[in-house]
């Protein structure tokens, strides 16, 4: 009886969103997906995730951004990364874009949906706006953050940057505050290197804060993370990664070898590649070609090729882009001699 009327139920959701001309998601969007565990937590997350630190600005095309979003559900992707400052020409327009993508029809997904934001970085005038870690801040921002988005509470709150002037026991106070007053349900932290990741994870074990994720940049080109050590020390003490800049903001991708061609127009953009750069780029494409893939897709699969990183944030300005690097997810596996033509290139 439960089976029939939940059944009923779902018809009954599904014709007002039809009415409504609201969104219906695919019936089948978690028949591939391979979930990871987000390090030894319950939590799992897509391999690949929705980052919307580009094109979800005010000045973008909100029907674009809303295809964008839901061609992601549709297909398994369950997490939505903002932060506080992303969106131009003003700080919080990517997550004011989002909170109107939630009411045209993602709401009715909300529990199916992880949704992770940031704070760190300057915000408003005056000292207390500024970047920095101090509880004021932190809890401002999430308060602010949560009335853009339309949300009581958000998935993963992150502290988005280390801050030297600010002691980590504040840090650590206001995210575990954030917890304790239901505004977020886990807490992470972002470009923080190993040792101040094991700094505050002491406080957050003291606190018995579910502190789960670290939020670094990584890629073929930029691997900061092993050789400081911290992906083998998040894997070791149970923390999950979601790395930004997975293709190295468009280097990896064919995007140069076609035009090459620079981002100029938008300077934390890499510029045109310099000779040796685009020597290697040409050597890996001969690699990812020899693999069925395209660069970018070999180089997120690179990325995820074992279990010591949980997903990989992706940009995206169309909704091809995404159904294309997705399929990154079910290539992970390299042969020995892949894996050594690519080091050697590297």
């Amino acid at each position: 009886q439960m089976c029939i009327r939940d059944s009923n139920y779902d018809n009954i959701i599904k014709k007002e969103q039809r009415m409504l001309n609201m969104f219906i998601a695919n019936e089948k969007r978690y028949d591939k997906m391979p979930y990871r565990h987000v390090g030894k937590w319950g939590l799992k997350l897509p391999p690949i995730s929705l980052g919307m630190w580009q094109n979800f600005s005010h000045t973008d095309n909100l029907e674009n951004m809303e295809n964008m979003c839901r061609t992601a559900f549709d297909n398994g992707i369950i997490h939505f990364d903002l932060a506080n400052n992303y969106g131009n020409p003003y700080n919080g327009s990517a997550e004011e874009n989002f909170g109107k993508i939630l009411k045209r029809g993602l709401w009715h997904y909300r529990d199916e949906i992880c949704i992770s934001t940031k704070a760190g970085y300057d915000m408003w005038p005056g000292p207390y706006g500024a970047k920095h870690g101090s509880r004021k801040y932190l809890t401002a921002s999430l308060d602010q953050s949560l009335k853009r988005m339309g949300l009581d509470y958000v998935d993963i709150f992150y502290h988005h940057v280390f801050d030297p002037e600010t002691p980590l026991e504040e840090v650590a106070l206001a995210l575990d505050n954030a917890v304790k007053q239901g505004k977020a349900l886990y807490v992470g932290i972002s470009n923080y290197n190993t040792e101040q990741t094991s700094k505050i994870k002491k406080i957050f074990d003291e606190l018995k804060t579910p502190f789960i994720i670290n939020q670094p940049s990584y890629s073929m080109l930029n691997r900061w993370i092993e050789e400081d050590g911290l992906k083998d020390y998040a894997y070791e003490n149970g923390l999950g990664l979601a790395v930004f800049s997975p293709l190295a903001q468009g280097l990896l991708t064919d995007k140069y070898l076609k035009t090459n061609t620079g981002s100029s127009n938008r300077p934390w953009m890499k510029s045109q590649p310099d000779e040796n750069t685009l020597k290697k780029l040409k050597k890996l494409n001969e690699i990812a070609a020899n693999r069925g893939q395209k660069l970018s897709q070999m180089a997120l699969s690179w990325v995820l090729r074992d279990d010591k990183i949980t997903t990989v944030l992706i940009g995206a300005s169309r909704p091809e882009q995404i159904t294309e690097n997705l399929q990154a997810v079910f290539k992970t596996d390299f042969s020995q001699e892949e894996l050594m033509a690519i080091e050697d290139t590297l």
